[in-house]
């Protein structure tokens, strides 16, 4: 316990240090994400809580680490995004662009870190789904999509920070439940690092709304990390944890994601076309506040996540390829509820009510 607190409060200060040290400089050099009829926010805010991450990731895993083969990869990739992240912040950057630095940052962590999608498992009564070849495009594929999946759920103060901390939870849990457990404390220095930026993008206490935002630095790197992490506990034949059960710890952004972007190019739009139409947009419309959107989408991520591992447990026949098949099932079933905006929105005022009556 004590190793795990210390792991957590270095890359927490590490994070929350970084980023009190930049917050007047910021404003200074116009490091800053200026409110729009797409966002939510109604002052110019800081844009550098991804250097505090950042900070609060590389540190304590260099120190541990060393140069080895890992923490080469990971840093590799990481510093393409942050450095591209805070040129977009501030000019923005066209799509394309991005999209090749993600790709580049992909191919960091399966060259140099040896760290890619090898093996779906044993699944449809098979021994195990190798992939061969084709795990290289495969893992670019989850890489960035993962990255933009996170991106896309940046859009309401101390969504994407909780959501990420709820994941890493899970994957700790898991990762202790399956024998790994001196791996898997090391999550806590993501945790310690993200936890230092949701101390100044939560809204809490006096604290109304977010003092920093991620962005595009902050959200790409998380995006790329916890995919980085999802392939080092799913991937290795020594980490028993199976690769099945990843997409259900970071279901609520990655089923997002799909469901936009598959309408977005059905309506004859660009995949990065930009509009209000994600789950948390969808409830803040429904008349939730923003904090009661995100406690609601992180206890939808944790209860969607320990019902695939309650499901696991059960040791059934085909478990596995039903995990699979349900989890597309899931993704089509928010495709068809949320293609109606006005019945969704009405829906999820519904809800809105029975959870906290009209008055709220």
């Amino acid at each position: 316990m004590q190793q795990i607190l210390f792991y957590f409060l270095i890359s927490f200060l590490i994070s929350a240090g970084t980023i009190a040290a930049l917050l007047p400089l910021a404003r200074r050099w116009n490091w800053v994400d200026h409110p729009n009829h797409r966002k939510n926010h109604e002052v110019a805010t800081p844009v550098i809580g991804g250097l505090g991450v950042f900070a609060g990731i590389a540190v304590p895993v260099f120190l541990a680490n060393g140069l080895n083969n890992y923490a080469l990869g990971w840093f590799s990739g990481a510093l393409l995004l942050v450095v591209v992240g805070l040129i977009d912040d501030r000019i923005d950057v066209r799509w394309y662009f991005r999209l090749a630095v993600q790709i580049a940052a992909a191919l960091c962590l399966i060259y140099i870190a040896d760290t890619r999608a090898e093996h779906l498992g044993p699944v449809f009564g098979l021994p195990d789904v190798e992939f061969g070849w084709f795990s290289v495009p495969l893992s670019v594929f989850a890489i960035v999509g993962l990255i933009n999946a996170l991106n896309m759920a940046d859009g309401i103060d101390g969504l994407v920070g909780s959501l990420v901390v709820a994941s890493l939870c899970m994957f700790i849990s898991a990762g202790i439940y399956s024998g790994i457990p001196e791996i898997t404390f090391r999550l806590m220095w993501v945790v310690g690092a993200v936890t230092g930026f949701l101390w100044f993008n939560l809204r809490f206490g006096k604290q109304t709304r977010a003092r920093v935002f991620l962005g595009d630095t902050g959200s790409a790197l998380l995006g790329y990390t916890l995919a980085y992490i999802t392939f080092r506990l799913t991937q290795n034949p020594a980490h028993p944890i199976t690769p099945i059960l990843a997409p259900y710890l970071i279901a609520v952004p990655i089923i997002d994601c799909v469901v936009l972007m598959v309408r977005r190019w059905r309506q004859g739009h660009s995949p990065f076309h930009g509009d209000r139409n994600h789950i948390h947009h969808l409830l803040l419309d429904a008349g939730f506040s923003v904090n009661q959107a995100v406690r609601l989408l992180v206890l939808l991520s944790f209860s969607i996540g320990l019902a695939a591992a309650v499901w696991l447990s059960f040791d059934v026949q085909y478990e596995k390829a039903i995990l699979l098949i349900n989890f597309v099932l899931m993704t089509l079933t928010w495709y068809a509820l949320s293609n109606d905006r006005a019945r969704i929105v009405a829906l999820l005022a519904r809800i809105h009510q029975l959870l906290y009556g009209k008055s709220s």
